[in-house]
């Protein structure tokens, strides 16, 4: 599981992302797929930039946050400690490790859009497992897909 971030035109965006991969080795490339019902994805349609950032097993709290709030009706980012980097994305302060990706294409897979990104900045921070599907599963979605 991941937190994807995005901002554009003045608004942040943040929500927790199940559907994200590896997809290239050469060049490096990292596909994440935001459901097309979420506030991240309203956002991220007008980002050049996406932040992704890893979590460990005892954040469950961020991961409540961003995937069982919806950003239509809280700033998620008033209750985390975020900053401004490369692009101007938004990185979590807090999480295990995270990059920030150039978007370099977008594909339509039904209910999700799939964001191809090229790695262009990363750091890691906090050590310990990291969440998974599994450990997310009881997290009621803030805008479940119909």
């Amino acid at each position: 599981m991941c937190v994807v971030t995005a901002a554009a035109d003045g608004e942040r965006a943040g929500c927790l992302v199940g559907f994200a991969s590896q997809c290239s080795i050469r060049p490096p490339r990292f596909a994440v797929w935001l459901s097309k019902v979420n506030r991240t994805y309203r956002v991220a349609r007008a980002a050049q930039h996406l932040a992704v950032h890893l979590l460990t097993l005892d954040q469950r709290d961020l991961a409540e946050l961003f995937g069982g709030e919806t950003g239509d009706e809280t700033d998620k980012f008033a209750r985390v400690d975020w900053r401004e980097e490369y692009g101007g994305a938004v990185v979590l302060r807090d999480a295990a490790a995270w990059f920030v990706g150039t978007v370099i294409e977008r594909a339509d897979g039904g209910d999700h859009v799939g964001y191809v990104l090229e790695p262009v900045r990363w750091g890691e921070g906090r050590g310990g497992p990291l969440l998974r599907l599994s450990d997310a599963a009881t997290i009621d979605a803030g805008h479940p897909v119909n």
